[in-house]
């Protein structure tokens, strides 16, 4: 813990350095330079379990915490082209090493094993604008976005390391879990078992359509090696992930909504639910996905996605998703069916304009196949009791943000209620409550 404390010191002090430079820059040159750092402390209150598996949310355990620190960095050299990148740097870990709740509470944490401080390089790509039209809209400096003027019709080109929801699945929100919500089923439709590595980045290349309020994107990306593997499987031919998405921009009494539908297909060496039962059933024996994993299987799904603001401090948003679950997840979690909705409201009526709070629902489900494999006591690399009494998971999230404008730092109590905690009437509910605490310049 010493070791990440002075992890912690040294890149709040160097980012504020260089933050401090970016404030005198001149506001023409084609830079752009931003720092978050976010710890998550959650614990949970002690619960009943009529019994435990190798993947079961421990009933009693002691608070755990979690680190990401992240330097935004990107230059356009050229009129139309953009380079980013992205040193980030992870650590510490999740309640019951991230493992027992399909819908995780800290979407923050990655099940790397190691709660030891990591520098990686979380991405470096370009971006290349061929333009449609003259006319422009003006892109505000962001994350990973360099202020400059944007056509409203443009043909655009991205490839390199990213993350494949920093492009598909948004919602204005509930998608990020630094400021957002934080459950892993509020940050991306849960039944889109999206490929990444362990820490979610990939090597994709994403070619977006933009006409005036449609876009129309499609991305075709590797696989991780193994499920939830750190590395990722370089043949292409028999290993990939490919997705579409369709998006509508929309006023509604001059306030501003999305619709996205998307669609997904992957292709990698899955185990197979069903497979597996029958395999086990013969060697009498517990049944073991990764005994029948073989080259040539697919998942497949599809999503919706609506944001909505409803006011000029709030907003509300639905999303809703399924996969046809047959074969193993793969890079995400173990949902193969989600509903969720809620609400954000930006400002607080007691004179705190600046602060944020939301209320969510995430209700997930299994696939028959995915279902009866938990069942005969099978487990995957999320969730596995050893048994299963099969009801969906149910989880209620509530945070209030009190940002800190003058010090760039914003606390976030949070609470989740979780009922039927993977899926198993059996165990819970649970009772999780956090502190999200983030710099950011």
């Amino acid at each position: 813990m010493r070791q990440l404390s002075s992890s912690i010191i040294l890149i709040v002090l160097f980012a504020g350095k260089l933050a401090g430079q970016n404030k005198v820059r001149d506001s023409i040159l084609p830079y752009t330079f931003h720092f978050q750092q976010t710890l998550v402390t959650q614990g949970h209150f002690n619960f009943p379990a009529k019994y435990s598996g190798v993947n079961s949310f421990q009933t009693s355990e002691s608070g755990k915490t979690s680190i990401t620190s992240t330097i935004y960095a990107g230059i356009r050299p050229l009129r139309n082209l953009e380079l980013y990148i992205n040193p980030e740097l992870a650590g510490g870990e999740g309640l019951s090493h991230a493992t027992g709740i399909a819908g995780f509470p800290n979407g923050e944490i990655y099940r790397v094993g190691d709660p030891k401080p990591t520098i990686y390089l979380a991405r470096a790509f370009g971006a290349y604008t061929l333009p449609l039209t003259s006319k422009t809209t003006v892109d505000e400096d962001d994350l990973n976005n360099v202020k400059g003027l944007t056509p409203t019709r443009y043909l655009r080109f991205i490839a390199g390391k990213y993350s494949l929801a920093d492009f598909f699945d948004l919602n204005a929100f509930s998608h990020d879990p630094r400021t957002q919500f934080l459950n892993w089923a509020l940050m991306s439709n849960a039944a889109w078992d999206y490929p990444a590595d362990v820490r979610g980045y990939n090597m994709a290349l994403t070619v977006q359509y933009q006409y005036d309020n449609w876009m129309v994107q499609v991305a075709t990306s590797l696989e991780p090696l193994v499920a939830n593997g750190s590395k990722l499987n370089f043949n292409y031919a028999k290993s990939n992930g490919n997705v579409l998405e369709v998006t509508h921009t929309h006023q509604l009494k001059k306030h501003e909504g999305n619709i996205r539908l998307m669609a997904y297909l992957n292709q990698a060496p899955m185990g197979n639910y069903k497979e597996a039962i029958t395999v086990a059933a013969a060697r009498d024996t517990v049944p073991d996905i990764t005994a029948v994993r073989r080259n040539g299987h697919t998942k497949y799904g599809f999503g919706i996605n609506m944001d909505q603001e409803v006011g000029r401090n709030a907003g509300v948003f639905a999303k809703a998703s399924w996969s046809d679950g047959h074969n193993e997840t793969w890079a995400f979690t173990e949902v193969d069916q989600s509903i969720s909705a809620g609400w954000l409201q930006h400002g607080a009526p007691w004179h705190r304009p600046q602060d944020n709070a939301g209320v969510a629902l995430v209700v997930n489900g299994l696939s028959p196949d995915h279902r009866h494999y938990l069942e005969a006591g099978g487990a995957g690399f999320i969730i596995g009791d050893g048994k299963l009494n099969y009801a969906p998971e149910m989880i209620a999230e509530v945070f209030y943000q009190l940002n800190i404008s003058r010090l760039h730092i914003a606390l976030s109590p949070d609470y989740q209620f979780v009922l039927h905690p993977a899926y198993n009437k059996d165990r819970g509910p649970v009772h999780i409550v956090g502190l999200r605490t983030r710099v950011a310049f």
